[in-house]
């Protein structure tokens, strides 16, 4: 078992109820990030639903999350042949602190058409990129971070104004990536408001949406964020995310709010 399976666990309490604990290694600061914490959530919804995948789940970010136990209350929606639907309320202490929505199903049996206009881009190997970006990180003792572009504003505090970060993404201890560790990778990369303003200060997340396009092979997990707008401290942030093969395995948009340092 590698760290991630380990530090997302869930243990079933009572009908419908489920516990996980939120672990040291995966803040942002003194926050778990929001990426893991979904990933508890979403943990709950695969041992409560007959579908073995999630295909898409969406996170509203209520308050910030602690290091501690938090419950897991899971509301099955409908379940047919092909998809379940159901929610997630994520409670600390009692207080409401997330609450997810998800659509599950098996990824092994899909069919259809396919067709993308997502490419992606050609940049660094994972063994020439940079390491050290962002190396202050609690995060970075679970997930192995690698700008290939966009890095400049760690280096030397200048951002180039591009609103987008690319780069890879893997385990520390070099577990490969399955699906569900996919919702965790969409929010690894730094906020690309960095290579806007530079290192401002917070990024909280309000809301964050994955959805998985397919099982991911093994090796580390190119990434790419970017934004278009941010409009009164408020920023639209899309994710785009292919496996080692170069097959897309997920796409993300989330909404977060940039919050100045004082």
């Amino acid at each position: 078992m590698g760290n991630f399976e380990a530090d997302t666990a869930v243990e079933k309490i009572g009908e419908n109820h489920w516990r996980g604990q939120l672990r040291e290694g995966w803040r942002i600061g003194e926050v778990p990030n929001g990426g893991y914490v979904m990933v508890v959530g979403a943990r709950a919804l695969t041992e409560a639903l007959p579908h073995p995948h999630p295909q898409v789940i969406n996170a509203f970010y209520i308050s910030p999350t602690e290091l501690g136990p938090i419950d897991c209350f899971v509301t099955v929606l409908r379940s047919s042949k092909r998809t379940s639907h159901a929610s997630v309320q994520m409670f600390q202490k009692g207080e409401p602190k997330v609450v997810l929505t998800a659509a599950y199903v098996d990824l092994n049996v899909g069919s259809g058409p396919n067709w993308s206009s997502f490419q992606a881009d050609k940049i660094s190997p994972w063994d020439d990129c940079e390491i050290g970006a962002i190396s202050e990180l609690e995060f970075r003792q679970r997930v192995d971070i690698r700008v290939a572009k966009g890095g400049n504003v760690f280096r030397t505090g200048k951002p180039s104004g591009e609103g987008k970060i690319e780069g890879w993404l893997a385990h520390q201890d070099q577990t490969d990536p399955d699906v569900i560790s996919l919702l965790m990778f969409a929010d690894a990369l730094p906020p690309p408001a960095f290579n806007v303003f530079g290192r401002v200060g917070w990024i909280p997340t309000v809301e964050l949406t994955v959805q998985i396009r397919a099982l991911p092979g093994p090796g580390p997990i190119q990434a790419r964020v970017q934004t278009n707008s941010i409009t009164d401290g408020v920023m639209e942030e899309d994710g785009t995310f292919w496996d080692a093969q170069g097959q897309l395995v997920a796409v993300s948009r989330q909404t977060a709010r940039i919050r100045l340092k004082e």
